[in-house]
């Protein structure tokens, strides 16, 4: 499961590459976008079909192939030794984030009360880590995947949860740049998991989801909510750091 996952995430940059949209891949498939939806959510293709919307991409299906295995040279998580070695200092955590969030060297010393040589020390110990490639004039290439995310109940998680969630959540959320949705709907087990899967979709996909499962018998629905948040926000450990 693991490789289709991989292999459906690879089409979906493609696609998204060239222009292409769900409404581009069901008139090639002659499907409703719906349909196209959840084989997307389900991961759930024939050969055929793969073979079609691989064509709508660009590509041959031996070249997805190759693309998804160039990707899965790239790290998508970090083992748990080395989160515990990031969690446990907080100026190693702040450019690790800082650099998984696209900061350069000169950003980090630019945003940050780091002078130079705490920052190159900590860039050399990601590049121990293997998170980022330090090169030469403090360049900094990145080695995580786009999918990259921390380990489920991991060191860098619990941190977060037990320093930062109450802080986050310390807000109305009624500013301009604030916003939270709070959403319940009842869904297969299925479908809840196929949405586990694509968290970052909008809250109309939730809702798109809850029309498709609609007809179905209550008794094989479940209760579920699903609460989406985004504010304008910085933690405020990370604050003492900034420069005003």
């Amino acid at each position: 499961m693991a490789q289709t996952a991989a292999l459906v995430q690879t089409l979906k940059k493609q696609l998204k590459a060239q222009g292409k949209t769900y409404i581009d891949v069901a008139a090639a498939l002659d499907l409703s976008e719906a349909s196209v939806k959840r084989l997307f959510s389900e991961q759930n293709f024939t050969l055929q079909r793969l073979e079609v919307i691989s064509e709508l991409a660009g590509l041959e299906l031996t070249g997805l192939f190759r693309l998804m295995a160039q990707e899965q040279q790239r790290l998508t998580c970090l083992t748990r030794e080395q989160e515990q070695e990031i969690a446990s200092d907080l100026e190693l955590l702040l450019v690790a984030v800082s650099v998984i969030n696209g900061f350069s060297y000169s950003d980090i010393i630019t945003h940050y009360e780091l002078d130079e040589h705490q920052c190159i020390r900590k860039l050399a110990q990601l590049d121990r880590l293997k998170i980022i490639e330090l090169q030469p004039n403090n360049r900094v290439k990145l080695l995580v995947d786009l999918n990259f995310s921390w380990l489920p109940n991991g060191p860098i998680q619990q941190f977060f949860q037990q320093k930062v969630e109450q802080d986050f959540f310390r807000s109305r959320f009624d500013k301009q740049h604030e916003k939270l949705i709070v959403l319940n709907g009842v869904l297969t087990p299925e479908a809840n998991l196929a949405m586990q899967k694509k968290m970052e979709r909008i809250a109309e996909e939730f809702n798109s989801q809850i029309r498709d499962d609609a007809p179905l018998p209550m008794e094989q629905k479940h209760g579920n909510t699903m609460v989406l948040a985004i504010r304008q926000w910085q933690y405020s450990l990370f604050k003492n750091y900034r420069k005003s």
